[in-house]
């Protein structure tokens, strides 16, 4: 994998990250691919198939007073071509695992679906750069 293909993911991941710590739909919007199919499936939700299923579940979470504070944690990214997979950890007060998806969209790395449930256990460890918010 190329270092700035892992580099570019990695940016695109945290920026998924710090709209969803913001509450900032305007950024969550601009992440999510438009010409791409997508999914989403939130802890305990039903699958969500559709970009306007998936962003209608972002806007009531990021606009929910209870939104939980999120950080990620040890993100790994494996490029397959034009997609990538980001496997990390969620903080959001408990555990998740998650796995973010990416394609290659007008230039950019976009998400196509985002999945996380709980995890049996923290992460090993801390990523070296610390948490991505």
């Amino acid at each position: 994998m190329s270092e700035a293909a892992l580099r570019d993911v990695l940016a695109a991941n945290a920026a998924f990250y710090r709209a969803f710590a913001a509450g900032d739909f305007q950024a969550m919007d601009a992440l999510w691919a438009r010409r791409a199919p997508v999914a989403c499936t939130h802890p305990g939700w039903r699958a969500l198939i559709g970009r306007d299923a998936v962003l209608a579940s972002w806007a009531a979470i990021l606009s929910a007073p209870e939104r939980p504070a999120i950080v990620c944690f040890a993100p790994h990214a494996v490029l397959l071509g034009e997609t990538a997979l980001v496997l990390c950890y969620e903080d959001v007060g408990a555990w998740l695992a998650a796995t973010n998806v990416f394609v290659r969209e007008d230039g950019a790395w976009r998400m196509v679906h985002h999945h996380a449930g709980p995890a049996r256990d923290a992460p090993a460890e801390e990523p070296a750069s610390g948490r991505m918010h």
